[in-house]
């Protein structure tokens, strides 16, 4: 096996996804609802989301869904305001959420562009508050490309953000490991002819995403043991 390039997925891959996101879920579901909790657990429901136990359900459009696609199903129950304004109040406070880095990015990181290994982010998220976030870990500059699914390249689970990716760094597809916590995440991988690989920081289990992956790993800390570095 020969890796010369990984691709993250985000959330729930670089940042733990329950420490991340469960309380961003709250805040907007609050927002939304102008504080009125009875209806922000109602808009909960709508998205996967329960507001009183503060857990996603294993269905969520968050959980790897794009904001355009969050939208849609929210939009209905929100008929004050427009697609457009839901999608930039998702984005900003998506932007603000707090991140639980999943292992210390900034070392980890290092690690694998010591070996020589080109690296990329490809999210779901949109590209701006991606940056932000990684931004804000102070690791955006070890990544030699990042792409949300606003960014031209379509969205998991099609495959554009890695073929985008692969084709940035010059490296062959089947050269490539694409890292990711969900289904969305691999199968894009095996879409686009990579390597896979999941990860449990997220919501899936493992059992789950083993049919999809090449391995199944606890964190992305372990991947510089499965590539023998």
């Amino acid at each position: 096996m020969q890796i010369d390039a990984i691709l993250f997925d985000k959330d729930g891959t670089l940042f733990d996804f329950a420490a991340t996101w469960e309380a961003f879920a709250r805040a907007l579901m609050i927002k939304l609802a102008e504080g009125d909790l009875v209806r922000a657990a109602q808009l909960g429901e709508v998205v996967g989301f329960d507001l009183h136990a503060g857990r996603y359900h294993p269905d969520s459009i968050v959980i790897a869904g794009t904001p355009a696609e969050i939208v849609e199903v929210l939009a209905p129950w929100v008929p004050g305001m427009t697609k457009p304004a839901l999608i930039d109040m998702l984005n900003h406070e998506a932007s603000q959420a707090p991140q639980a880095e999943a292992v210390p990015l900034g070392p980890f990181l290092d690690h694998l562009r010591g070996h020589g290994l080109k690296l990329g982010v490809a999210t779901n998220d949109a590209e701006a508050p991606a940056r932000v976030h990684l931004g804000g870990a102070g690791v955006q500059d070890r990544f030699d490309f990042i792409a949300g699914s606003d960014s031209g390249h379509g969205a998991k689970p099609g495959p554009g953000q890695l073929l985008a990716f692969a084709a940035h760094v010059d490296v062959a597809p089947e050269r490539v490991a694409m890292v990711g916590d969900s289904t969305h995440d691999l199968l894009a991988g095996r879409a686009a002819g990579m390597r896979t690989v999941a990860v449990l920081t997220g919501m899936a289990p493992a059992d789950q995403l083993a049919p999809h992956a090449d391995v199944v790993l606890e964190h992305i800390g372990e991947i510089p043991g499965w590539l023998g570095l």
